[in-house]
């Protein structure tokens, strides 16, 4: 893999760099006190960087993904200056929404459009692990008006419930459904199953959008 990112392997990178933050969350159960919270915000801005480069052939997306970033940016420097709760409040929504115009970016460029190619197989997976960040994220959110809206979910800073949310909103996303963490209130409940919903329906569109490229790339080699 060359070490420039191209529109042919831009994906790839994307990729690696959500890999990354997924496995930093993890952490949380061997990383002392403190250090948690710079290295999840570390690699937070470790994965915004590789998305803008991944993403800069998409000039529209990438002026506004900017923006975001700098006010995600400005909204830690205060919440580290100032510690105030809603500014952290503010960088989940920040983070939220850079997640949601990454998807629209990486949907338009590969769904029914173009042939199919290993990039592009690797950028529906990358849209999968977006679904998947964006739904904990919404989940930390719910948690925050409602601690107890989940039950093996402790209340707390959400760096701390970032990964069991994060594990929660793939294993919900898959439908495997283990029952180790489930929806309390009905408001819960209700964004648990639209996210079972989700994911049933990505799957079936992203199976429709790689044949139909793939039967469209037959025909054009054979003509």
């Amino acid at each position: 893999m060359s070490g420039k990112i191209t529109q042919s392997n831009n994906f790839i990178y994307t990729a690696l760099a959500l890999i990354a933050l997924l496995i930093s969350a993890s952490l949380v159960n061997v990383m002392p006190e403190g250090i948690l919270e710079y290295i999840i915000e570390g690699f937070t801005l470790l994965t915004f960087g590789v998305c803008i480069l991944s993403l800069r052939f998409d000039k529209a997306w990438t002026r506004f993904m900017v923006s975001i970033i700098i006010c995600w940016l400005a909204a830690t420097l205060l919440y580290r200056l100032f510690a105030i709760e809603m500014l952290d409040y503010l960088i989940l929504v920040l983070m939220m929404v850079f997640f949601w115009g990454t998807f629209r970016s990486i949907a338009r460029q590969i769904l029914f459009v173009g042939d199919v190619d290993t990039n592009k197989v690797i950028g529906s997976i990358v849209l999968f692990l977006l679904i998947g960040l964006i739904w904990s994220i919404i989940y930390i959110l719910i948690i925050v008006v409602s601690p107890q809206a989940f039950n093996g979910v402790d209340g707390g800073p959400w760096r701390h419930n970032l990964s069991q949310l994060t594990y929660f909103s793939f294993v919900t996303l898959t439908t495997l459904g283990y029952g180790d963490i489930s929806p309390r209130t009905p408001f819960a409940q209700v964004m648990v199953y639209m996210e079972a919903i989700a994911g049933v329906f990505y799957m079936a569109i992203v199976v429709a959008s790689l044949v139909s490229a793939g039967l469209s790339q037959t025909k054009n080699s054979r003509e």
